[in-house]
Order: C-alpha cells, then structure tokens, then sequence
C-alpha cells in the first residue's frame, strides 16, 4: 500500500486489530505509507560506558513479535514462521534439538524446558516433547500470544480473550474460560504468565488472576481506563509480556496507560497515562517502557511518580523493553541494540545485529541478552 494510510484514526494505533463477528474473526490492519512516518532520529556518537560483545548467533526463518523467544534452565526455544522450532544452548547458542510443526506459525513458543508448544496459522496448537513430535489440537479462533506451559499444563489465549487449558502430556482439554467482552480486540501478544499457584491473563484492560486447576476466577481489576470516541481509541489490552517485579505485575494497556499491581491481592498499586504499543521492563527501583513515538520514560516502582524520560531514540521503531541489571534494553527497527541506564536513561552501550528490525522484547538468560530480528536472526550478547 503506498501513498496514503488506508484508514486515518487518532492515536498510535499501528497494530492489527481484530473484529469480532458472529460469521468470524475479521482482520483489520491499519498502516500508513513510509512517507507519512516521521523520520527517525539519527543515532548520537557516545562513549560507551560499559563493555558487551556478541557471544553467539543462530537463524531461523523470519521472526515476529508473536514468535517469542522463551528461555528456561540453559536453554532458549524459538520458533520460525515457517515452523521450525529450535531449541538453543543459552551459553554457546549449540542446537540442542530442531523440529518442525509442519505448517506456518502464529504464535510460539512456550516451554517449561521439556514440553514445547507453538500454534500455527490454521490454529492448530502444536507440541513437542524434547523435541519429538507431541499432540496436536485445533482451536476455532486466531493465536498470536506465545502458549504458557506450566504445572503440566499447556495455557493458550485467544485473540477473542478466550483461555483454554490442555494436559501438557496428552492434550486433553482441561478447561475454556470465555468471558464477555468488547467487539474489537488486539491482534498482538498479550497478558499470559504464572505468579505462584495463580495463572494471570490479560482480558481487555483487565488482568485477572485464574485457578489454573479450574479456569475459576479468582481476582479481577482493571489496569486501565480506555477513553476515546470509538471502539479503536478505546482499545486497550494489556501487552505482553508482564513485568515481574516481586510481588508486583506490572504492564502495559495498548495506546492507554502503565500500571502495576499487587499480585497477592488483586490491589492495583498505581496506574498512569502513558499511549505506547510495547511491552514494559522494569527493576525494584524503576518501571521503563516507550511510547508510540519512541520516548523513554521510567516511572518510580513503588508509586508511578516519572523518574526520567530520554527522547533520543524517537521514531527509532523500538522494540518491548528488558531491564538487565543496571540497563534496560530496547531494540529498532534498524536492528541497534540499545543500552541505556536504569537509573537516568543515560547511554551505556550500543551492538549491531543484521540491520533488520528487532522484533518483540529481548528476554534475559542468565547475565546474557537474547534478541531476535524480523529477517530470523537470533543474537546473543553478553554485556559487562
């Protein structure tokens, strides 16, 4: 599509959206041509504070924010879009085992370090157990959040906020909770983690705490307010992944706000109004996320008060953030890896990848970074 957007709407919407009817789930994607995109900031020369070097590289066959990559133990498991699954060394980036799901993928992967499961395009959810093929399960609604595996469980969110549990082993269908909820729903990976025995999904702005046992609820509180004049500014799914802070959760709303909870409780601790598209990171000290135009802004853990904000890297296309001892990482659309400081947003450190566009959130094994890149590059650094 070039030349103008295909639909003009306020806000930095920038995502595929999801409508749901009664005949189905129809896509609706909202882009703009390059030309309407603001230029990127150019990259500023600085002396880099801390040392770091790429430790291993491997490839699979394109990557996106929906195909993330999960660490657990040693070892990091990624999934292609065109179905290969790999399962990597965390230290030496070795191939451990390689599988195929036979198809394209949506969504991928989850793992507890034995059991590994991607879902394909046809929503099919696929696993492998130590990488031989495992059981296969048809959904009848689209995948694109990465599938939990846990307690000998396998946890699937739909993109209508549907939550199915299977047995890790055989597949059996454990339980389905569907929840009311609004028409439109974000088509990008959301709310879908373990805290203790509870399991907390992201249902709309909601994050809700489930017997993963049962599928019963157990608390339920909205992170955010959705606002605007339409169902598309009043989107606001929580984004994955979560940040674990202790006994803290805290996320992102789509285009809304950054809020953290108690998860002990059900309590929402603080909630502020920040637009922005991507996942947050964050430390005992600090929540840090960017906004739809790519500033920085860390807000203070204990109460949302705005610690700092850099706007050196805007309209960069950043990437969900990952808080690495004292950097937090983001990743562009030009395939730079950025390190800045927790503490004032400060540069650290700067690395290449492949010139691609860095693709969901860096994840942490380790003292080692992991990012991967839309052109199917898997890059790991080890900063000092």
């Amino acid at each position: 599509m070039t030349g103008r957007c295909c639909r003009t709407v306020r806000g930095p919407v920038r995502r595929a959206l999801t409508l749901g009817l009664s005949l189905g789930m129809a896509v609706l994607m909202l882009a703009c041509s390059s030309t309407d995109k603001p230029k990127p900031a150019a990259l500023q020369a600085f002396e880099a504070r801390i040392a770091g070097r790429q430790v291993w590289q491997a490839r699979v066959q394109g990557l996106d924010a929906g195909l993330a990559v999960t660490v657990r133990q040693d070892t990091a498991f990624v999934a292609g879009q065109d179905g290969t699954v790999i399962a990597l060394a965390t230290d030496s980036g070795g191939e451990r085992w390689r599988a195929s799901a036979g198809a394209p993928l949506s969504a991928g992967v989850g793992s507890d370090g034995r059991i590994a499961a991607v879902v394909t395009r046809d929503n099919e959810v696929v696993t492998f157990d130590a990488g031989r093929p495992g059981w296969r399960k048809r959904l009848a609604v689209k995948v694109v959040t990465p599938p939990l595996v846990a307690g000998e469980r396998v946890f699937v969110l739909a993109v209508d906020r549907s939550v199915h549990a299977f047995d890790a082993l055989d597949g059996r269908p454990l339980w389905r909770l569907q929840r009311p909820g609004d028409a439109l729903t974000l088509a990008q990976p959301g709310v879908l983690s373990p805290f203790g025995n509870t399991l907390l999904v992201g249902q709309g702005s909601r994050l809700t705490a489930l017997d993963p046992l049962k599928g019963s609820v157990l608390w339920d509180l909205a992170m955010a307010t959705p606002r605007g004049s339409n169902e598309v500014e009043r989107l606001a799914d929580l984004v994955g992944p979560a940040a674990r802070l202790g006994d803290r959760v805290c996320a992102r709303a789509f285009q809304s706000a950054v809020a953290c909870a108690d998860a002990r409780t059900g309590a929402l601790l603080w909630s502020r109004n920040a637009g922005g598209t991507h996942a947050v990171a964050g430390d005992a000290d600090r929540v840090i996320g960017a906004d739809a135009s790519d500033r920085i802004a860390a807000w203070r853990s204990g109460g949302g008060e705005l610690a700092w904000t850099n706007e050196s890297l805007l309209h960069r296309g950043l990437s969900g953030a990952l808080v690495a001892g004292p950097a937090v990482v983001f990743g562009d659309q030009e395939g730079q890896v950025h390190f800045l400081s927790v503490a004032d947003g400060s540069p650290l450190l700067r690395l290449p990848t492949d010139s691609s566009a860095v693709v969901g959130t860096p994840v942490l094994a380790g003292t080692t970074v992991i990012v991967t890149t839309r052109a199917g590059g898997i890059f790991a650094f080890r900063p000092n």
